[in-house]
């Protein structure tokens, strides 16, 4: 029987910044793709990019949270 790791939250808030920054950057690829084929998406595809870069937002909101509490946390 193999006992349970102890909670390891030491690098919790930079695992948590590493995630804000790779969905900033799938935000502004996103973004960038609506501009440039703009002409050839049609409106249900732009809109399904631009309602996932929202819930993007809304996750990044939520995670900036999370900093707070390990910070809070850790302190």
């Amino acid at each position: 029987m193999t006992t349970p790791k102890p909670d390891d939250r030491s690098d919790n808030v930079k695992k948590i910044k590493n995630t804000i920054d790779h969905t900033l950057q799938n935000m502004d690829e996103a973004e960038d793709y609506v501009k440039a084929h703009s002409n050839e998406l049609n409106s249900a595809d732009k809109e399904d990019i631009l309602s996932k870069n929202k819930r993007r937002r809304e996750t990044i909101e939520g995670l900036r949270s999370e900093i707070e509490d390990e910070a809070n946390h850790n302190g």
